[in-house]
């Protein structure tokens, strides 16, 4: 399995980035296995900006969007400013390919200054990964300041790994060969019980 975490924290350290590590691990245990690349939008903002002004990405950013492309799932973590994600977390995805996640699993997580924007997860993250035609997972994660070091966050992140990490295994390259051959097994059962 290969996950690619983004993670669009503008600071250095980031909360955004410690969110991004901590789900990624949580995903890898669920899982059992699987690499994990973490790619910080902040080294790529110049890259990013200048795909908006002239419709073609650098060749470092062009590498990021392969990199997306072959992966199994995704996990995408946002800063939260005036209620929704970041501008460099929103302009990654607005010049990334079309088509580029469809099908795919995406993990969305925020993080915020206080618990009231949490609702970035429902109102900004689903709704824009659900035009991308991801396959959102339905168990976000909001972590706000006050979140890190106090007890429940452990919590949700390992419900939002769960969940995630059972999406990324349905989708997993071999999965429909294995289920169709089961739906195979069953008809042919089911045929010589009717005889």
């Amino acid at each position: 399995m290969k996950l690619v975490v983004i993670s669009g924290g503008l600071g250095e350290p980031s909360s955004t980035r410690l969110l991004a590590e901590r789900l990624g691990e949580a995903v890898r245990a669920k899982l059992g296995h699987g690499d994990i690349d973490i790619i910080e939008l902040r080294h790529l903002a110049r890259a990013i900006t200048d795909a908006m002004l002239t419709g073609f990405a650098a060749p470092e950013l062009e590498q990021v969007f392969e990199t997306v492309a072959g992966c199994d799932g995704l996990i995408a973590v946002t800063p939260t400013f005036n209620a929704t994600f970041s501008g460099l977390f929103k302009s990654f995805f607005d010049v990334l390919p079309e088509q580029t996640l469809n099908g795919t699993p995406v993990l969305i997580a925020a993080t915020g200054g206080t618990e009231r924007h949490s609702l970035v997860l429902d109102h900004a993250l689903r709704p824009m990964f659900s035009y991308l035609h991801a396959l959102v997972s339905p168990t976000g994660v909001y972590a706000a300041t006050s979140d890190f070091g106090a007890r429940g966050l452990d919590e949700r992140i390992a419900q939002g790994a769960n969940d995630f990490a059972r999406i990324v295994q349905m989708c997993a390259p071999g999965r429909g060969e294995a289920v169709s051959a089961e739906l195979d097994e069953m008809h042919r059962l089911l045929a010589g019980a009717q005889q």
